[in-house]
């Protein structure tokens, strides 16, 4: 009698949920910072010291939007970890929201070729890895797609059919260094992904759990 070996199903990031301790508060600032519909938010207690191990990074169209992007996130009560500087790769900055999750707002463009909008062109959620190559293999052998790697450093995968962020990997000690903050980090990522198959939690304690499509930024 011929046997079959159970896969597992294919999974998509399907939304990302912040966990959040003043929910009405948290609400306020994502909306005004103007990133409420990329992300869900969820009220919870659970502790965490540090850096969580991820930021979520806005791709935008050159530096004068940048600048407006991280001046409406101090508006609201952000934190600046980076002030936006030109770079190598471009022009960009760090902020952290009251929450205390982290965003980087940047752009490969050094020089502005109109004028600055309010327009995000891509979302990445960044999560910082102690092994790149086999968090990437768990992934794809949960069913994700790379669309780009580059070695042991950098892995993107495709981005789901409903979900307006990309999921990204890189080293947690090389993206602590580009955020500017140290390393260390205790407890709770204070992050949920939404998957579109089961339930489960990655090499690096990140947790996904089976979520149904839905309205952002919801509790």
């Amino acid at each position: 009698m011929a046997t079959t070996t159970p896969t597992t199903a294919d999974t998509a990031l399907e939304s990302v949920t912040v966990e959040v301790t003043d929910l009405d508060a948290a609400r306020r600032f994502y909306a005004a910072f103007g990133v409420d519909t990329y992300v869900r938010l969820r009220e919870s207690e659970a502790h965490s010291t540090g850096f969580r191990g991820f930021t979520l990074a806005l791709t935008v169209s050159g530096p004068a939007t940048v600048d407006g992007f991280v001046s409406a996130a101090v508006d609201a009560g952000a934190t600046v970890l980076k002030a936006a500087v030109k770079s190598l790769w471009g022009y960009g900055g760090v902020v952290q929201a009251p929450d205390g999750t982290i965003w980087k707002i940047a752009t490969s463009a050094k020089k502005d070729t109109g004028p600055a909008t309010r327009r995000i062109d891509e979302v990445v959620l960044l999560i910082g890895v102690e092994d790149v190559k086999a968090t990437k293999q768990f992934y794809v052998d949960r069913g994700l797609t790379v669309a780009k790697s580059f070695g042991g450093k950098y892995t993107e995968f495709a981005p789901g059919q409903s979900s307006p962020v990309k999921l990204a990997l890189y080293k947690r000690r090389a993206l602590a260094k580009d955020l500017g903050v140290a390393v260390d980090g205790t407890g709770s990522h204070r992050l949920v992904l939404g998957s579109t198959a089961d339930a489960f939690t990655d090499p690096d304690g990140f947790a996904w759990e089976a979520a149904a499509p839905s309205a952002p930024a919801q509790a």
